[in-house]
């Protein structure tokens, strides 16, 4: 399923994710990289991050 994240949605999970990464959680790809945030944004588009995003109903 494609990502149809919007940038305040792509900010807000590569953030959480850096958090993560940042507080010792493992690395999801293999990377040269060693700033958490890069890290990340790596992941991200790989698609391997396991965050889903809710959006409210306009019910």
């Amino acid at each position: 399923m494609a990502r149809t994240d919007n940038r305040y949605e792509k900010a807000r999970i590569i953030g959480a994710r850096a958090l993560q990464v940042a507080y010792g959680a493992p690395v999801l790809v293999e990377t040269e990289q060693t700033q958490p945030i890069l890290i990340a944004a790596e992941e991200f588009d790989a698609d391997v991050l396991p965050f889903t995003v809710r959006r409210g109903d306009s019910e």
